[in-house]
């Protein structure tokens, strides 16, 4: 399984978890124990860490980010359907979020929830325990605000300078 210790951080994973050979983890991940992480995922934590809870299971191709700011957690026992991306979000225990589905920057998962597939979970949203949250929010909202104007400008030289950071700092884990 590829683990990648990115400076000076590197994956912890509980010797109880399944971690499939083509999954990759970079960073400051914590794998829980029983936890399951499945075919062509990908847990970067070169930002923020990620923590995987006890028994919880990120299914095949998924992508989770870990952003500055708090951790990105999935609970207990939670499911990341196949397909998912969850970025900078919480997660709660035995929730799950469906396929295809995308979980946005400090949106909030309440415990049991269920986060339908192909659903957009906007940036902050809460979803309350035992609930389903389904639906997409396309649709044109005119010029870009000052925050969306800021990401747009700053994405291509914040990853050109994350490149060099990875090129010059990643490194196999043990």
């Amino acid at each position: 399984m590829p683990l990648f210790a990115f400076e000076g951080k590197r994956p912890t994973v509980h010797p109880g978890a399944f971690i499939a050979p083509t999954a990759t983890l970079v960073g400051d991940v914590t794998v829980e124990a029983g936890a399951s992480i499945w075919y062509g995922v990908v847990l970067r934590a070169d930002y923020g860490a990620i923590i995987v809870g006890a028994g919880a299971n990120v299914q095949d191709g998924s992508v989770v980010h870990g952003p500055p700011g708090p951790p990105v957690v999935i609970g207990e026992g939670a499911t990341i359907a196949h397909l998912c991306v969850l970025h900078g979000a919480t997660v709660g225990r035995e929730a799950l979020v469906g396929n295809g589905a995308i979980v946005q920057d400090g949106a909030q998962i309440g415990d049991r929830a269920m986060v339908a597939a192909g659903a957009l979970v906007p940036p902050n949203t809460v979803v309350e325990p035992e609930t389903l949250f389904r639906g997409t929010a396309g649709k044109s909202a005119g010029p870009l605000s000052e925050g969306a104007r800021f990401w747009v400008e700053a994405n291509p030289g914040a990853y050109q300078a994350l490149a060099r950071r990875h090129a010059e700092g990643v490194e196999p884990a043990d």
